[in-house]
């Protein structure tokens, strides 16, 4: 019997088991599974752990996510089309949701789909090899439970362990005398250190956003975002927030800028994102790319150029989430299964150069992105027999998103928005956001 391993129990490579499940279900033989997880439950980032640096196994610590965070997405973006919210919770939810409330989701699905049989926690891999005279991979793995490394045969390998838990930290001259806090993203746990405090943030995306906004919430003194290209936008930030040129050196407290001017700060936020990394992966199988909508070396997004029985999810930037984890993980299933042929090296190659020049010619702003994903998404979902989901409605949704942060970047998340599956509106939450200070909606 053939056999697949997957490496990673997180949305990316749930999403594959459940690929998988469907099929099974239906009565179909599929093959047999194997997923490694090296956390002691599923769920990838959205377990939130206390612990920073290594675990109690002396393992580098997965979590990236910090106490009370809340989406910064809605959730009829996060969708997935045959499990809605509301199904999963019984009634109407908030469009934004605390980060238990989004992992207690994700489970939940995963829970009906009874996926869970087929992986192993506490198991770290340690090597992937593939002999190209027998067609296997040699997946060697570290069973914590009973403290052993052992080595198993498969025909197919895919790596869904997610590409935001290994933090890009670039060094500043200097930054050895600091006299106050700095810290990666990554290792972020609680804002309440920072209240009454003045706080640079290094890195002008995303968690740059997300973490200025909390960092307000919890009421630090003063917030100065330093930018490497450009501003974050047209947000409308209270006055104890500005944006400034990059950081250039560190003097004790005090911070120049790349412009030449300074600042006075009590701690230092790099918010400077993640590295691909894969140590357990042989050279010649490890992903190498930035950060981007269009992966290097991966065609379709997903199948890796150079051995088209390694399989690669969720590797992209992302404004879609989970239902793109699962169009990949149905088109990755109907490759193994022999339903979609992939075509020679040339060919998968040509396909990797083409959407690596669409995203450099078209992208160039948030709304860009969202549509050049979106396209991806349907690109993905002709080819099975995925669930089809009014995509531009999704599409519509994340502009609308987008619109509220402009208007007002603190109230954003207060908004209710209509799901594309089920049609039906959000309710409002009972206090505005910015007055929530836990991570539950009852707070």
């Amino acid at each position: 019997m053939t056999r697949v391993a997957v490496i990673g129990a997180g949305p990316s490579g749930l999403s594959q088991l459940r690929a998988f499940q469907t099929e099974a279900q239906k009565g179909a033989k599929i093959p047999d599974i194997v997923c490694y997880e090296k956390q002691d439950d599923w769920g990838g980032l959205w377990n939130y752990t206390w612990r920073t640096g290594l675990d109690e196994y002396g393992e580098p610590v997965h979590c990236s996510m910090y106490r009370y965070l809340w989406s910064n997405l809605p959730t009829e973006g996060l969708e997935f089309p045959d499990y809605t919210f509301e199904e999963h919770f019984g009634k109407p939810i908030p469009s934004y949701l605390p980060r238990p409330m989004i992992l207690d989701y994700i489970t939940g699905h995963a829970k009906k789909s009874d996926v869970r049989k087929w992986i192993r926690f506490r198991t770290p891999i340690r090597r992937v090899t593939y002999d190209a005279d027998t067609g296997m991979f040699s997946v060697t793995a570290h069973g914590w439970a009973n403290d052993e490394e052992y080595t198993e045969k498969f025909d197919q390998v895919v790596v869904a362990t997610g590409h935001y838990s290994t933090p890009n930290a670039p060094d500043f001259d200097g930054m050895q005398t600091f006299n106050g806090r700095v810290l990666h993203s990554h290792d972020l746990r609680e804002f309440h250190e920072f209240k009454d405090r003045d706080v640079l943030i290094v890195g002008a995306s995303f968690s740059g956003e997300d973490i200025a906004s909390h960092c307000l919430k919890f009421g630090c003194k003063s917030v100065t975002i330093s930018y490497r290209k450009e501003p974050l936008g047209s947000y409308k930030w209270p006055e104890n927030v500005k944006e400034v040129a990059l950081l250039k050196k560190v003097e004790k407290n005090t911070c120049t800028l790349e412009d030449g001017s300074t600042v006075d700060v009590d701690a230092i936020i790099l918010c400077t994102g993640y590295k691909h990394h894969f140590p357990f992966m042989a050279k010649e199988l490890k992903l190498k790319t930035d950060n981007r909508f269009a992966p290097a070396s991966l065609y379709k997004g997903v199948v890796f150029a150079d051995n088209p029985k390694l399989f690669y999810l969720g590797m992209q930037n992302q404004i879609y989430t989970f239902s793109m984890f699962d169009a990949q993980a149905w088109y990755v299933r109907d490759v193994i299964m022999g339903r979609i042929r992939v075509p020679d090296r040339e060919a998968r190659m040509a396909d990797v150069e083409d959407r690596v020049a669409r995203e450099d010619a078209g992208v160039k702003k948030l709304s860009d992105a969202v549509c050049y994903q979106a396209d991806y998404i349907k690109e993905l979902i002709a080819d099975t027999d995925y669930p089809k989901f009014d995509v531009d409605a999704t599409k519509a949704l994340f502009f609308e998103c987008i619109k509220h942060k402009d208007d007002k970047i603190l109230g954003f998340r207060d908004h209710c928005l209509k799901s594309a599956m089920s049609g039906k509106m959000s309710r409002l939450h009972h206090k505005l956001w910015k007055d929530k200070l836990g991570d539950s909606d009852s707070d």
